[in-house]
């Protein structure tokens, strides 16, 4: 996953790429690597780093034009064999460096390759961790880079830092290299990751067993370890800033770690001095050593050394030295001869250090600007070492613009900004960035300036206000105010056409306006704006007339809505210069059909020359609509036959209206369109024929032709030839046959000899026509009808000798000579080509024999059969058959349906069959016998061919066809069949016989042929007689006919005879079932004497497999040993398992030992009782299944010492632990089980389970030491398995102690409380309870305390007060009636200022009389109820008590009350202080008068200054004179008098001072002018301004930046 975008990459089969867009759903790229990529990272943003075999390769997944990763650089040799952990790049990419380990002589070797890209070589290095880094030396001028890596050797381990990539004008960084330290019990630990951070300076190291190492970058220096993981850390990275790391361990757990600003510094102060502090806190800016700072600044300071002092102030962290103090003492200094001023020289080291503050930047601006040296504070900004602000623009614009201007935006000061874009001419930036910086100044003055200064610009600025993305920024009205104001119609054009692009109902009037000022001046741009369809909301009547008015009758045409208005300009249009006819039909679309009709009448009646053309194109587009019959009706108002022509030329090929195409017919015979009147009536197929017929013989047309294309079409044959004839219209005839359709010369005859014509009138017209384009047969039937055949003799004879081929000619040639009796019999054998089922049909009853001969010609078959079976001519039919040898036709004749099927049978028989000298067809009629079952009519045709002599009598096929069907028809004679023929197939006869159940037939068959091995099969499987062919087989001795009796032998389970017989036959293919029976039967004895006669030919596994088992089932070890000793391919483990399975253990190891199968042999020993040797099998083997079995076995015959050495190999795989623990407790070997689990400890795969087993098993049988088993090993047990044991154990503490690393703080401190004499212990409980999450175990605590440990209550009440409700404390203490034992606790709890604590202590403290701490109380704790407090105390016998209650009712303003109270106990000081706090006068007088009336005049002068501001000067004068205290109050009036002279002075100086303020404001009115001196960009020229603003000046009112 990328580090901050939504960008993830994906590899499958270590080989395919992709890249993918998550935000976007979007595939990015994807590729292809030859090699598997082992390691891959993000190195940069856009990045990935790949690690293959043999290289590393960068893929910038977001450059098109990479489009698959580019090799960096090859990997090296010492690299092979390693796992890839790690590949980092340097900031600026220039270095690269893998990591990999690998395990080498029991630890973890690390080995790098360093590679420098600008170099293009690399460097092997060993170590575990790098990264790369920078620093910036004291006085350098660039940042040192660094590259730092960790290793740990077989020797140690250590941190090494060097420079890479050295500047000429930096000091050189000494290499360095320090000891890591590494824990004596982390003997395998290494280095993990390593991260600089480049905020601090640090070098963060990580090991695998989680340890932390922090080291100064520059001295590398170590200045913090620890660890943070007790799990495996196994990545890490450094974080966004830049200010720690971030590791994962082994448990999922993500650790951040990074330095603590607030702490670092006074850390590392204290633990590795000064220097080290000074420089972490300089370059993080960290706090903790600004005194150290401070007081170094004011030594140097002091001493004179103002350099160093500069350069201490410089590097101040946080630059807190860096203040306008500072400046100014370096700016006093006075500046020594010759050399540079101790101010620039500070300046200088600050630049070098970084950037300037506000302040600073102020300062040094000042003097360089003095000088004219601007181009220092451009380098200064380029490099962001100042700090932009409005007031050092103010100072550079006098002196540069642009400078100025790049520090307004710098600086975000809008308005100075937007007024500097102006001033320069920057317009098209000033929305942008007003967009940008959310100001928003006074636009249209803004665009007024601008469009005075540059038009165009100024039309682009207004554009762009009117085009803004929150909406339009300016009023269109006003801003097209100031356009025509500057008479800037153009610009003006512009900007509307941009403004009201998006055509909106409410800028109908500006769109209005807009069409207006274009018409009056420029009308051609108004004609391209109404073109264009822009806009629809403007007055449309008022705009149409101002286009009628500038000669744009078009656009006018299309504004009116007026039908009067639009047929007056619309009569004018076709006769315009520039007339668009497409766009004047297209224009009717929008009129109704009654407007168009009158449009189009009026055109017509205005200007019918001029208008007729357009007329007719706009009939012929809305034909449709308008309706043709009204179209049709308006041209022939006008009696415009052309119009109605060409209008209807248009619509005819698409119209459906019959009269429509009639009116054009009759409208294109007027205009003499003779060819068009002959395509309609050829084409057409809507007009009424009988109409156009009878339209066309009245037209009396010089052509015909039309009329012969309306007769032809619809068959008006009949009446042309008749209308024709009349009119002596021979030669018509005659084009209408030849050219018009000669298909129709048959109906142009048969009407010719309807009406008597004379024939050679017929002849000639036949001998003019094609005979190719006649159909001959309709030629024939139109002639025949009429029985005037003969006719056709000439025509059909030139025809034939033309070269016309055409069947119908030969039919019609043949009927002739058939009806005249000319040699017909020749004509129908010797010709082809007439159609044989035609001519049969005409002989049928004229001959029956002609008709024979015309079917057979044309083997009409069902026709043939038909005329010779009515005609008795079976012999000819029988003879037709079996020359045709067509087996659907035998099977039609011999279906039984067929009556006439036994005599044409007989004839076949008697005749056809033996005249006939082909095979294939008398094979063919055996067949078709067959296939009709008729088996004795076809025995009986077989005997006469095979068995009497004939060409046939040594046909197989015959003879076979003779013996199948003998078998099926007549089984009695095949035998005599057999003996009779030779040449007959003898195994398919033989397959027949057997089929049909005649085995001794099939028997004799194969004897006769010589075929052994069938006759056996025959006698095995058939007969099923086994003495017979084991007699037959002894008859004939051969290995064929004895390997079939061996497998009917061994079917019949005559396993010993059939054995014997396969050993005759030497036949050992057939072992698998042989094995199987013998086995089954146990003839282990035969079945060895067959395996070793098959081993001779075959080498199977199963064959040595079974001779194997027989010596192991007959106990012939010896001979078993001595088999699997030689060579074999038996499945020697297949053996065992066998043997081992049926009992034959001494077999079993002996199989087992042959091929080393040390699991299984383990197990068979141990049936055999040898459990050493089963230890060592086990040991060997080393299978969990093996080890459990031999386990077992060990435990039950107590065999201890060999049952720990599987246990241990057991007790690893957690699954079997269970089983082994519950085996040891159910045999009740305790101890055992406790030393076996007790060793596994110490075992590398050592788990959870056995820490947690051997916990619970303690817990049972030796509880005194499970608490040192927990406290070793609680983080590796299974903690609340370990707490149910402890339950049932009644172990306290340990139960305690398992809750309490379990978190489970709830659990364990109720335990305490539960059994507190087993459990407690004060300082753990506290623990415990500031930890628990159940609040009520808090109070539940607190009682326990209460009652059991009162003397410590104090205490746990002290850990729990951010915890508890201190009000419920209170009241179950105040319940209980001991609040005095909680009474620290109550007084520590007081800053909280509760009522129910400050009530419980103010009773405490009134009980225990304690004055002093309850005057602090009420003093410092104002929640309690002071009017209940006050009313107890000012009754308690103490007078401490009442001046207590005086003061709590002087804090609640009961001033009487109070000063009551005071008088009561002669509290004269305090009853002063209330009636001066009191602040009111009556209470102040009361008291004063009091004193007075006691005599106590000390208290009277007291009163007189303590409550000076609130008491009346009358009254103490009064007081006086009438008490004669006049001496005690003259210091009083003295006093008096001296204020309110010096209040009156200064009186009178105000009112002075604010005179002459008047008179000045006066004098500046009076001299200032009307409107103010302003600059020109909101001033403008001094002419008045057009009337359309409103405001007296011209312009609103707008602030720019400069003062106003």
């Amino acid at each position: 996953m990328h580090w901050t975008r939504q960008v993830i990459a994906l590899k499958a089969q270590a080989r395919t790429l992709q890249i993918f867009d998550l935000e976007n759903k979007a595939k990015l790229k994807s590729t292809n690597m030859s090699e598997d990529v082992l390691f891959w990272k993000w190195v940069s943003e856009t990045t990935l780093g790949l690690i293959t075999d043999g290289s590393v390769y960068h893929w910038d997944v977001f450059d098109p034009n990479q489009p698959a990763p580019v090799k960096v650089f090859d990997r090296n040799a010492n690299l092979q064999g390693n796992q890839i952990i790690n590949y980092r790049t340097s900031a600026d990419g220039k270095w690269m460096v893998v990591v990999g380990i690998s395990q080498q002589q029991g630890r973890v070797v690390g080995a790098m390759q360093l590679y420098s890209k600008d170099r293009g070589i690399s460097q092997a290095i060993e170590g575990h961790a790098a990264a790369f880094g920078t620093l910036r030396l004291e006085g350098a001028p660039e940042d040192t880079k660094v590259f730092t890596f960790a290793v740990r050797t077989a020797v140690g381990a250590k941190l090494h830092i060097v420079e890479v990539d050295h500047p000429e004008t930096n000091p050189v960084f000494p290499k360095k290299a320090v000891d890591v330290f590494f824990p004596p019990e982390a003997s395998n630990d290494f280095p993990v990751a390593l991260q600089v951070s480049q905020k601090y300076g640090i070098i963060y190291l990580i090991t695998k067993y989680g340890f932390i190492h922090l080291y100064d970058l520059e001295t590398a220096t170590c200045i913090f370890m620890n660890r943070i993981s007790s799990d495996t850390i196994f990545t890490a990275c450094g974080d966004k800033d830049s200010t720690g790391v971030i590791g994962i361990n082994r448990k999922g757990q993500v650790l951040f770690v990074s330095a603590d600003e607030n702490t670092i510094v006074p850390y590392v102060l204290e633990a590795h001095g000064n220097e080290l502090a000074i420089k972490l806190a300089s370059r993080a800016g960290l706090p903790g050593a600004d005194n150290l700072y401070q007081q170094r600044f004011e030594q140097l300071f002091s001493n004179g050394n103002y350099q160093e002092a500069a350069k201490v102030a410089a590097n101040s962290p946080r630059g807190f030295l860096r203040t306008p103090q500072t400046i100014e003492r370096f700016k006093r200094l006075p500046q020594q001869p010759g050399q540079m001023s101790h101010i620039l020289q500070y300046f200088g080291m600050l630049l070098d250090k970084g950037s300037l503050n506000e302040h600073e930047t102020i300062e040094l601006a000042q003097p360089v600007l003095a000088q004219n040296r601007k181009q220092l504070l451009q380098k200064w900004l380029s490099e962001n070492k100042l700090e932009c602000s409005e007031r050092l623009g103010d100072m550079v614009r006098p002196h540069d613009i642009n400078m100025a201007l790049a520090i307004y935006l710098k600086a975000n000061a809008p308005h100075k900004v937007v007024a500097g874009f102006a001033e320069t001419g920057q317009f098209e930036k000033i929305l942008p960035y007003c967009s940008q910086a959310n100001y928003q100044p006074d636009f249209i003055q803004l665009l007024h300036h601008i469009v005075r200064v540059n038009a165009e610009k100024g039309a682009e600025f207004a554009t762009t206000l009117a085009n803004h993305e929150g909406g339009p920024l300016v009023d269109f009205e006003k801003v097209v105010d100031i356009f025509q104001s500057q008479g800037m119609i153009q610009q003006a054009t512009a900007f509307l056409l941009d403004a009201l692009k998006d055509n909106k109902p409410e800028h109908a009037h500006l769109q209005t306006r807009l069409l207006e000022m274009n018409l009056v001046n420029a009308p051609q741009v108004a004609d391209a704006i109404l073109g264009n369809d822009m806009f629809s909301h403007f007055d449309k009547a008022h705009i149409a007339n101002l286009c009628e008015q500038a000669g744009l009758l078009q656009k006018a045409l299309e504004l009116y809505e007026d039908p009067a208005s639009i047929k007056r300009v619309i009569v004018n249009i076709p006769g315009m210069p520039n007339y668009n006819p497409e766009w004047l039909i297209e224009y009717f679309k929008a009129l109704s059909v009654e407007q168009s009709l009158d449009c189009l009448d009026a055109m017509m009646k205005h200007n019918i020359r001029q208008n007729l053309q357009t007329v007719v194109q706009v009939a012929t587009k809305y034909a449709e609509l308008l309706g043709a019959q009204q179209l049709i009706d308006l041209f022939e108002k006008y009696k415009t036959a052309e119009g109605l022509y060409y209008f209807l030329a248009s619509v005819v090929n698409v119209t459906e209206d019959p009269e429509v195409v009639f009116k054009y017919i009759e409208a294109a015979t007027k205009m003499g369109q003779i060819r068009e009147v002959e395509r309609i009536c050829r084409d057409n197929s809507v007009y009424n024929p009988e109409k156009v017929k009878n339209f066309l013989k009245e037209a009396k047309l010089s052509e015909m032709l039309p009329l012969m294309v309306v007769c032809d079409r619809f068959n008006f044959v009949h009446d042309l030839v008749l209308y024709l004839y009349q009119h002596q219209q021979f030669k018509s005839i005659e084009i209408y046959v030849q050219q018009v359709n000669p298909s129709r010369t048959p109906g142009v005859i048969g009407g010719l000899l309807d009406v008597d014509c004379d024939e050679s009138i017929i002849k000639n017209l036949l001998s003019t026509v094609n005979p190719a384009s006649i159909p001959i047969d309709e030629l024939v039937q139109e002639v025949e009808t009429r029985n005037r055949l003969k006719l056709l003799l000439p025509f059909l004879e030139a025809t034939l000798a033309a070269g016309n081929q055409q069947q119908a000619v030969y039919n019609a040639l043949a009927k002739i000579y058939i009806d005249s009796n000319n040699n017909p019999e020749k004509f129908l054998k010797e010709n082809d080509q007439y159609d044989t089922l035609t001519v049969g049909k005409y002989c049928e009853k004229r001959d029956p024999n002609l008709a024979y001969i015309a079917y057979r010609k044309g083997q009409n078959d069902l026709e043939l059969v038909n005329i010779t079976n009515e005609n008795q001519m079976y012999k000819a039919q029988a003879r037709y058959l079996l020359e045709r040898a067509d087996r659907e036709l035998w099977m039609f004749v011999l279906s039984e349906n067929n009556v006439h099927r036994r005599s044409v049978v007989d004839q076949v028989i008697s005749t056809a069959v033996p005249e006939s000298t082909d095979p294939a067809k008398v094979s063919e009629a055996v067949t078709c016998f067959l296939n009709a079952d008729l088996p004795g009519e076809l025995i009986e045709l077989l005997e006469k061919i095979v068995l009497e002599p004939s060409p046939f009598s040594d046909n197989q096929n015959l003879q076979n066809l003779l013996i199948f069907t003998a078998a099926k028809a007549d089984k009695a004679r095949v035998m005599d069949y057999i003996h009779k023929l030779d040449n007959f197939a003898a195994d398919e006869i033989a397959n027949v016989c057997i089929e049909v159940g005649l085995h001794e037939e099939a028997f004799e068959v194969y004897k006769k042929i010589d075929n052994k091995e069938a006759a056996v099969n025959v006698l095995v499987e058939h007969v099923v007689s086994i003495d017979r062919a084991q007699a037959y087989a002894e008859e004939v001795d051969i290995p064929q006919v004895w390997s079939k009796v061996a497998k009917a032998q061994l079917d019949g389970l005559r396993v010993s005879d059939s054995i014997e017989s396969y050993i005759k036959a030497e036949d050992p293919k057939n072992y698998e079932e042989v094995i199987e029976v013998a086995v089954a039967a146990g003839k282990n004895e035969e079945l060895i004497k067959y395996l070793r006669m098959a081993r001779k030919t075959l080498r199977e596994p199963v064959i040595d497999t079974a001779l194997a088992f027989c010596y192991a089932r007959l106990d012939q070890l010896p001979e078993l040993e001595e088999f699997l000793r030689a060579t074999n391919v038996a499945n020697v483990e297949e053996s065992g398992d066998k043997a081992y399975a049926e009992g034959f253990f001494e077999a079993a190891k002996i199989f087992y030992t042959s091929i080393s199968n040390w699991a299984k042999l383990a197990t068979t020993l141990v049936h055999l009782s040898d459990y050493q040797a089963a230890v060592d099998c086990a040991r060997k083997a080393n299978n969990i299944k093996v080890w459990k079995e031999v386990h077992e076995a060990c435990v039950n015959k107590k065999e201890f010492r060999l049952a720990q050495i599987c246990g241990l190999n057991l007790i690893v795989d957690a699954e079997q632990l269970q089983a082994l623990v519950k085996q040891y407790e159910t045999n009740g070997y305790f101890d055992e089980l406790i030393s076996l689990l007790e060793q596994g400890l110490g075992l590398e795969r050592a788990h959870m389970g056995m820490f947690t087993e051997l916990g619970i098993a303690l817990s049972k049988y030796h509880p005194e030491r499970l608490m040192e088993h927990l406290k070793l090993f609680w983080s590796r047990m299974n903690l609340p398995k370990m707490i149910r044991a402890c339950e049932e154990a009644n172990l306290w503490p340990e139960l305690v102690f398992c809750y309490y690393h379990y978190d489970e703080f709830d659990n364990a401190a109720l335990a305490v409380m539960e059994r507190p004499e087993n459990s407690w212990e004060h300082q753990q409980f506290k623990e415990i309870t500031v930890k628990v999450a159940n609040l009520e175990i808090y109070y539940k605590a607190i009682n326990f305390y209460l009652e059991q440990h009162p003397s410590l209550l104090t205490d746990l009440l002290q850990v729990l007060t951010p915890r508890i409700d201190v009000n419920r404390v209170v009241r179950m203490f105040q319940k209980s009636d001991n609040l005095p034992l909680i009474k620290p606790f109550l007084l520590s709890v007081q800053s909280q200022n509760k009522r129910t604590v400050n009530d419980a202590i103010n009773d405490l403290l009134i009980e225990e009389e304690d004055y002093k701490t309850l005057r602090d109380s009420v003093n410092n704790y104002d929640n309690y109820d002071a009017v209940d407090l006050a009313g107890r105390l000012e009754k308690h016998d103490l007078v401490f008590f009442r001046q207590i209650a005086a003061s709590i009712y002087r804090k609640n303003k009961r001033w009487e009350k109070s000063i009551n109270l005071s008088k009561q106990d002669k509290l004269w000081k305090d009853a002063i202080e209330t009636a001066a706090i009191s602040g009111k006068t009556e209470v102040v007088e009361e008291l004063l008068r009091y004193f007075v009336d006691i005599g106590n005049r000390e208290c009277y002068v007291g009163m007189l200054y303590a409550c000076y501001d609130l008491i009346r000067p009358d009254l103490v004068l009064e007081l006086s004179w009438r008490n004669g205290l006049n001496d005690f109050t003259m210091p009083y009036m003295i006093n008096m008098l001296c204020q309110q002279t010096k209040e009156l002075a200064s009186l009178k100086a105000d009112n002075e001072a604010r005179k002459a303020k008047e008179q000045e404001k006066e004098k500046v009115e009076d001299n200032t002018p009307i409107l103010g001196n302003r600059l020109m960009i909101t001033a403008g020229p001094g002419q008045a301004s057009p009337a359309p603003y409103g405001q007296t000046n011209g312009f609103v009112p707008q602030p720019t930046g400069f003062g106003f």
